[in-house]
This record gives C-alpha cells, structure tokens and sequence, in this order.
C-alpha cells in the first residue's frame, strides 16, 4: 500500500465522521463537506491502486 492509498483511506475516514457529526448537530453544511472529503478519499486510494499497478507492470518489462 503506498502514501497515495493511506491518504485516501484516512480521507473516508474523515469524510464519515464529517457525515456522522453533521447527522448528530443536525448541520447539512457539515455532512456535505463529509461527502466531499469521502469522495475525495475514495478518488485518492484509487489513483493510488492505479499507481501501484502501473509501477507493477513497469518493473516486470525487462529491457535489453
């Protein structure tokens, strides 16, 4: 797992707990910012599972 994935798992962590805080206060501004930061996460530990994959298939081409 590399820096990219952590952050984005850490990002839906903070984004559900926005969700889950916004939910108890009863406050729509802070369970969209929640929204935001879940997707944002999600997005982040996709580009990171790309990354690795690419990095992956990149040091098993062998070069003359």
């Amino acid at each position: 797992m590399n820096q990219d994935q952590i952050r984005g798992v850490l990002g839906q962590l903070k984004g559900k707990a926005k969700v889950i805080l916004g939910e108890l206060t009863d406050n729509p501004d802070k369970k969209a910012e929640g929204s935001v930061d879940k997707l944002y996460g999600l997005l982040q530990q996709k580009f990171g599972e790309a990354k690795e994959q690419v990095k992956r298939r990149i040091d098993k081409v062998k070069l003359p």
